[in-house]
């Protein structure tokens, strides 16, 4: 199946809301979605423990539980491994922002979640990297 970017985009978006469901059922308050400026964008903000997260969304999409867990233990790519640093560099001019729009001026962090799943079968695997840095 060729990707597109529609096809693409509805992957994102989907492993967007998984990452949502799963940061709510850990207590986190979402404070954004998808804050958007032309320098950079936020996937999610959210709160927990008087600490705000910047938290980065890759999504992997497989045809098969068989083929993602093939991924897995074959050492094949990973999704976070698109949080390069010209990526975190656009994540630090958008956070900026998002402080300064937000008038925040407490503790901060830039995380990241990794999503793989199977859309057919509902089925996904999380990771999170918190604190991540360049």
């Amino acid at each position: 199946m060729k990707k597109t970017k529609k096809n693409t985009t509805e992957i994102g978006n989907l492993g967007e809301q998984i990452a949502v469901m799963s940061l709510k059922s850990k207590s986190f308050l979402i404070l954004d979605l998808q804050y958007w400026r032309k320098w950079g964008e936020l996937d999610i903000v959210a709160s927990k423990n008087n600490i705000v997260h910047f938290i980065e969304v890759k999504t992997a999409s497989y045809e098969t539980k068989e083929k993602l867990h093939y991924s897995l233990t074959h050492d094949a790519w990973r999704p976070e491994e698109q949080v390069h640093k010209f990526k975190l560099h656009q994540i630090g001019k958008a956070l900026e922002t998002w402080i300064v729009d937000h008038n925040y001026e407490g503790e901060w962090q830039i995380d990241v979640i990794a999503i793989r799943m199977v859309p057919r079968e509902t089925f996904a695997t999380i990771n999170y990297f918190e604190n991540v840095t360049s």
